[in-house]
């Protein structure tokens, strides 16, 4: 199965066939605030997966950890893309000391048939959307959560499920206290409002208003989403259904056993595998960075709620009938022949 199968652009005339649909399909992993913070190179059969400065969050993110995550989901889903096209891939994370821009290097030498989840995962690319809003009640399947957890852990990566009422309710204080937070800092409302194009830009990055509502749903317990709308009525209208605050759905963590640049990046290879995978299933994801942008807030979910793990990201997993739609940069803005790169 390829869902990527259309003609390759002119600009990328003389690349390898295979590292140009591979990038075309790594180019739809998740990003925060969709930076797409990523450009990527290629020699001969080997493609190398760069972060790219110039897109990161200078105020929410100066350590680049948010960054880096974006970037480990991008080389999971360039994994994906070669096993969907029957190439085991052989990978290098953070290879070269000297370059921490340069996040990972993909050869495939080796040929063997994708599995069926493999493919499932695959075709889910370009459908998943990150979900800002609550779900229904139709609960999770516990089956799943076993193989979210399981999947997680290939990558080094704990996802915590947050069962107790108590915890689920204090993490939604704490999402409600930083975006709150947020919301007052003025350099942050100007760093977030750089990446929300207006209605009908022809931007292909940033949130766009077709990917979130204009006012943000109450949920049980309450996490709130991100203020993209600021006010001025963009965003998807939701129908007034009078029914009250929908359901958070289930809440997880998902944490690392150290805070370094390699396990941002293994976070990142976690977050796009469960996030594929649940979305396989039926199950959308609801995505909360805001708590990690804040030192005093990270540490405190750090301490009190993931075991001694450093706190990655909290997610909500559930339900929902989705409407939301996203944009992606074309490939040839993303990817150049080695030769030709100048940029690090």
């Amino acid at each position: 199965m390829n869902v990527f199968s259309q003609p390759a652009a002119p600009e990328l005339a003389g690349l390898d066939e295979v590292a140009v649909r591979v990038v075309e399909a790594a180019v739809w992993a998740p990003s925060v605030h969709n930076t797409q913070p990523w450009w990527f190179s290629v020699d001969g059969q080997e493609i190398s997966l760069h972060a790219d400065g110039g897109r990161q969050l200078m105020v929410a993110d100066p350590g680049g950890r948010e960054m880096m995550i974006s970037c480990g989901a991008a080389l999971f889903t360039a994994r994906l893309a070669l096993r969907s096209l029957g190439y085991v891939p052989e990978t290098r994370v953070l290879p070269d000391p000297a370059r921490p821009s340069l996040v990972a290097t993909l050869r495939w030498q080796t040929r063997a048939a994708p599995a069926e989840h493999e493919l499932r995962l695959f075709s889910q690319l370009r459908s998943r959307r990150a979900h800002r809003g609550g779900f229904g009640l139709l609960p999770v399947a516990p089956e799943l959560l076993g193989v979210l957890r399981k999947g997680a852990e290939r990558d080094g990566v704990v996802l915590r499920v947050i069962t107790d009422e108590g915890i689920r309710s204090a993490l939604g204080m704490v999402v409600e206290e930083a975006e709150h937070a947020l919301r007052l800092d003025s350099a942050r409302v100007r760093e977030l409002s750089a990446w929300v194009p207006a209605p009908g830009s022809k931007r292909r990055d940033g949130v766009p208003p077709t990917a979130y509502p204009a006012r943000c749903a109450d949920t049980r317990p309450n996490f709130p989403g991100r203020d993209f709308a600021h006010g001025r009525g963009w965003g998807l209208l939701r129908p007034a259904t009078g029914a009250g605050p929908e359901s958070a759905g289930l809440v997880c963590l998902l944490a690392t056993a150290g805070d370094r640049p390699l396990d941002w990046v293994n976070a990142g290879q976690a977050l796009q595998r469960v996030l594929l995978t649940s979305a396989a299933c039926g199950v959308a994801a609801a995505l909360h960075s805001q708590p990690m942008e804040l030192a005093w807030l990270r540490e405190f979910v750090h301490r009190r709620f993931s075991g001694g793990a450093y706190p990655q990201l909290i997610l909500r997993l559930g339900t929902v009938i989705q409407t939301a739609a996203s944009v992606r940069r074309p490939v040839a803005s993303v990817l150049i022949a080695r030769e030709d790169d100048g940029r690090e």
